[in-house]
């Protein structure tokens, strides 16, 4: 589990988890932002996804070849940080789903 945390890259992956614990404090006090917070995981997701691309597309254009074990190994990446930010979005629609609301 410690690999694929940190194949997604460490910042990323603690953006996302500092979310999924964000999710789950306001689910156990009730707040209504369940699915602001939820919606915000993939969000993030995409946006390092793009951030980590742009970089390694930077360094494949300094390289003269590049081997394909390593875009392989950087889209496996990128499917890991991915994965989890719609396992977090998922999670908070299932909470919210269940949620009785406020009155």
């Amino acid at each position: 589990m410690f690999d694929l945390f940190m194949s997604g890259g460490p910042l990323g992956m603690s953006i996302i988890t500092a979310l999924l614990i964000a999710l789950l404090i306001a689910t156990w006090k009730g707040s209504p932002k369940v699915k602001e917070i939820g919606a915000s995981a993939p969000i993030t997701a995409l946006l390092w996804v793009l951030f980590e691309s742009y970089n390694a597309f930077d360094t494949f254009q300094q390289l003269p070849t590049v081997s394909s074990g390593v875009v392989y190994a950087g889209l496996k990446s990128i499917a890991s940080i991915l994965i989890y930010g719609l396992a977090v979005y998922l999670l908070s629609l299932i909470i919210r789903f269940f949620q009785n609301p406020k009155k």
